[in-house]
């Protein structure tokens, strides 16, 4: 069994794959700052033998250095979720996508630790067309700051493993959905329409599409690249080929909570907010290659995910 050390991990994907690895009889030790993650999705792990809970921040080197040897494993999740804010505050993705990343790689490199899997996002590939987007694709010109600042992660992760034997998995992931979700458009939306069941504010022209997938399926495709990836690193685009548009998402939503006459008000424009890649098509043919294929479509993902943010599973 493996001692895993998860940045992260109070969070919507973390807190599931915290669930995921002492099921399968791991250690995992949690450190997170909380300020975006949720202790209580973790708590009742507290006290186990294979569990730790460390609340510190990856820009806190010194609690970094102090809390990562010993370990296997890292599972690097920890960063900024609102892109919105990032693009506001400007030096915000910088720290907490790029120079936490940098940390977690330099404390990795002192504690002599060699295996990292890293959650980055497909945002690093910018406005591209409507078309299947394999990892191949490219130039990668970003339109947020948090794209930005996980493409940046990718090339200092790159750097690392090619300078100090490191295997560092790198995850593009799709929409990842799910329960414990609190924030993005499936949960948005049924926020809004608790506030208000007859009408919808969406943001853009809802003809945005989006590739949505379970954070079961996700997990799963992670840990798959990790037992069979064969480079010291690589990168993995972890999603499905399906997607979803914005206007279906709010179908989907309103059949779920039985409202069938809602009313949608559109912002207008191609994009939900500036920064936002209004078509985001995956190519996975190299992550099936190892095995893996997503269990759910797109929409199914959307429907389950619905499904557990209003408790009906």
């Amino acid at each position: 069994m493996s001692k895993y050390f998860l940045t992260g991990g109070s969070g919507f994907i973390g807190s599931h794959i915290v669930e995921r690895l002492l099921k399968d009889g791991h250690s995992v030790t949690v450190y997170d700052n909380l300020i975006t993650g949720n202790r209580k999705l973790i708590e009742h792990h507290i006290g186990k033998p294979n569990f730790k809970f460390i609340e510190a921040d990856i820009l806190d080197v010194e609690a970094l250095n102090n809390s990562m040897p010993g370990h296997d494993i890292v599972w690097h999740l920890a960063a900024n979720t609102d892109i919105v804010k990032g693009n506001n505050n400007t030096d915000f993705d910088l720290k907490n996508c790029t120079i936490g990343t940098y940390n977690v790689l330099e404390c990795m490199r002192k504690a002599g630790i060699k295996n990292l899997m890293f959650a980055s996002s497909a945002t690093v590939y910018g406005d591209m067309p409507p078309k299947p987007l394999a990892e191949t694709d490219g130039p990668l010109l970003t339109i947020s700051l948090y794209g930005a600042g996980k493409l940046a992660g990718e090339g200092l992760i790159s750097a690392y493993c090619h300078l100090f034997d490191m295997r560092a998995c790198i995850y593009r992931f799709g929409n990842v959905v799910g329960g414990n979700m609190w924030h993005g458009v499936i949960y948005d939306f049924i926020q809004k329409l608790k506030n208000n069941p007859k009408e919808l504010d969406i943001l853009g022209d809802g003809k945005q599409e989006k590739n949505f997938f379970m954070v079961e399926d996700c997990i799963d495709g992670m840990l798959t690249v990790y037992d069979k990836m064969e480079k010291d690193c690589d990168v993995f685009n972890l999603g499905t080929d399906t997607y979803s548009t914005v206007t279906g998402v709010a179908d989907i939503v309103c059949d779920e909570m039985g409202l069938p006459d809602v009313k949608y008000n559109y912002s207008g424009g191609s994009r939900g907010w500036k920064g936002d890649a209004p078509y985001v098509h995956f190519n996975i043919d190299k992550v099936k290659q190892l095995g893996w294929a997503p269990k759910h479509t797109s929409d199914e993902a959307v429907r389950i995910a619905a499904k557990r943010l209003m408790g009906k599973e």
